[in-house]
């Protein structure tokens, strides 16, 4: 039960002593005057500007700053009335309207919350003013006492973002200019449980938890329910230890504690604690008079479960049927879960057919359930005719189903199949996810099936589907490993054209295709497209253009690309420079031979032992030559 203070001289000194740097002791008027919020403000009173001359008074009331409160309040009053109608006409004094003002117009809607809340969305939105701190505590206290809770809280969650999120009031202690509000408006201390939820809402838990310190140390005793609300977010965020913090509290201020409170704390123990507590937990709970219901039994067989402990899983399951607690689908689906994790599908088959004979209708999960059980057997039919039986029940399939049969299928080496489950599910209407289709066209890829996969790609494209740039980097090394450079090249197109490049892995594997092929000049114009995006070459692309070369006999641009691997990436690699040799050596120009190795000299490349081995048969095979002439002028008449 909350207790209510009131704000007259024995409660103030309370709330003073209760908060760091707050004091009451000197009396504000209604008014708000500028000491109490001079801190508070962003649209400061100074804004409105000073006013001497006296002819102010004989002025029509529109143009008079001295009565825009007064204005503004009379004609709040006619219902009928918009004040963004009005808003021309007293544009000449909506300069002098402050945070004071906007402060003393909502003071004086307090009997009529609809009027106040019509001025303030008229400050913050038609005006595009950003009312103070001050402002949002006074709507807010206003809406709670008039009880239309679900308005404060959005006002409340809206400041809360404001002052911690972006910082647009710096130093600002809402609770604090909450306290200080109450002085002068009408005002519900069920705003100060509606703080701790607010912070728990936009996910700021540490700061609900010191409003309920704070709450507890003015003699604000919160209800049940903003407790609740404090240990569900702790729990969320793995407080744990501030939980029992919240939870002993609550006792010892007499806050009665309800089947929420022991639900929550079941659930944190069932997470974080050891689940052997649980059952000391329970008695208590039964000694405060709450018996565990449906959400109590659901959390511990799932913790249970989780933990393999099946025995107390079941265990509770019958003890729910003897305590009249009905299981549902959640409980069925824990276990069948439960019996799936210990390879026991066969008994979880049996328990969703008990269920279904109990009138409980299965939904996606529990089907899924079961599917994943069979595809971790290798029982993929079983898997689909599930997945066939949850269609004709009218349950249609997820994400989730679609991937587990799927890969279900690739597990068992059985691609093809996946891609026919794929068709049918089409044709059902069911949306397949576009990770499915990426995961499908690597494994086309790793299992040697790259046309498959193209074909695979391009009808599915049809229907807007664009593949991640890794799935499209695997289908052109897949394509060039099985010598369709051709095709390669025509998916690197379709990569530009959706602004993705292609990684180094799959430059280098077109560059080895193209060069296998004797398309060397076009493998180097890549590697020019490569480096011009910062994508720099390594050995193995070296080899392949050098290689390529060598194989066509250009030995000039084999030379030169050696020279520029290492004057510009210091690419040093002997097999390649072996390579150019070898061609020089096969022809028996050691001349030539010679020269070429003075000059890599110089750029770095220093010759090895299979270096001189090409050498050494260079210089045989020219001595056969000279000895085969020889014998040849020899033979001549």
């Amino acid at each position: 039960m909350i207790r209510r203070p009131s704000i007259s001289a024995t409660t103030v000194p309370i709330l003073s002593e209760s908060f760091s740097n707050t004091t009451f002791s000197q009396k504000k008027s209604p008014s708000f005057s500028s000491s109490s919020s001079s801190s508070l403000v962003t649209i400061h009173d100074s804004q409105s500007k000073p006013i001497s001359s006296p002819f102010y008074n004989l002025l029509p009331p529109t143009q008079n700053p001295h009565n825009i409160v007064n204005l503004i309040s009379s004609l709040l009053k006619q219902k009928s009335f918009h004040l963004s109608l009005f808003q021309n006409d007293i544009k000449g004094i909506l300069p002098h309207m402050g945070t004071h003002e906007i402060s003393r117009v909502l003071l004086r809607c307090q009997s009529d919350h609809s009027s106040a809340l019509t001025f303030f969305n008229w400050v913050k939105n038609d005006l595009g003013v950003k009312p103070a701190v001050q402002n949002y505590c006074v709507i807010v206290h206003i809406l709670a006492w008039s009880r239309v809770f679900s308005k404060a809280m959005k006002l409340l969650c809206e400041l809360i973002h404001l002052v911690e999120v972006e910082g647009v009031f710096s130093n600002v202690d809402i609770y604090q200019n909450l306290v200080l509000s109450t002085e002068d408006c009408n005002w519900n201390p069920a705003i100060f449980d509606m703080l701790i939820k607010a912070y728990v809402k936009v996910g700021m838990v540490e700061k609900g938890l010191v409003t309920f310190r704070k709450n507890i140390e003015a003699c604000f005793i919160p209800n049940v329910v903003a407790c609740n609300c404090l240990l569900s977010g702790l729990s969320k965020f793995n407080y744990i230890d501030q939980c029992w913090e919240v939870y002993e509290e609550m006792g010892r201020l007499g806050i009665h504690r309800n089947a929420f409170t022991f639900n929550i704390l079941t659930n944190v123990l069932c997470k974080y604690g050891d689940t052997d507590k649980v059952n000391g937990f329970l008695e208590k709970m039964e000694e405060e008079g709450f018996e565990p219901d449906l959400v109590t039994y659901n959390t511990l067989i799932n913790s249970y479960c989780k933990k393999r402990r099946l025995e107390d899983a079941f265990y509770l399951y019958k003890i729910m049927y003897i305590r009249g607690v009905t299981p549902n689908l959640i409980s069925h689906s824990a276990l069948m879960n439960g019996l799936c994790e210990e390879g026991k599908i066969k008994e979880a088959h049996q328990l969703f057919n008990q269920m279904v004979q109990r009138g409980i209708d299965p939904d996606v999960v529990s089907y899924n359930t079961l599917i994943s059980g069979y595809c971790r057997e290798g029982k993929v039919q079983m898997s689909r005719s599930l997945l066939r039986e949850m269609i004709g029940s009218g349950i249609r399939p997820d994400s989730v189903t679609c991937r587990l049969i799927v890969q279900g299928y690739a597990r068992d080496g059985k691609l093809l199949s996946a891609l026919n489950l794929v068709v049918e599910l089409q044709k059902f209407g069911i949306k397949i996810p576009e990770n499915l289709y990426d995961y499908l066209i690597v494994a086309l890829c790793k299992e040697g099936r790259p046309f498959a996969a193209r074909s695979f790609l391009i009808r599915i494209s049809q229907d807007g589907y664009v593949p991640e740039i890794s799935t499209f980097n695997s289908l052109v090394e897949s394509l060039c490993k099985f010598n369709n450079v051709e095709e390669a090249l025509i998916v690197k197109s379709e990569m530009l054209k959706n602004s993705m490049r292609l990684s180094l892995t799959a430059y280098r594997a077109i560059i080895s295709g193209l060069c296998r092929v004797n398309r060397t000049l076009e493998a180097e114009a890549l590697l020019e497209e490569m480096v011009s995006l910062g994508i720099l070459p390594d050995l193995e692309t070296k080899r392949a253009l050098i290689n390529g070369y060598c194989k066509e006999n250009n030995v000039d641009r084999a030379e030169s690309l050696l020279k520029f691997f290492a004057k510009e990436f210091q690419l040093y690699d002997t097999e390649s420079y072996n390579s150019v040799v070898k061609v020089f050596c096969e022809v028996g120009d050691v001349a030539e031979l010679m020269e070429l190795q003075d000059r890599l000299l110089k750029v770095g490349y220093v010759p090895n032992s299979l270096t001189c081995k090409y050498v050494i048969c260079g210089l045989q095979k020219v001595m056969e030559l000279d000895d085969e002439i020889l014998r040849h002028n020899m033979l001549e008449p």
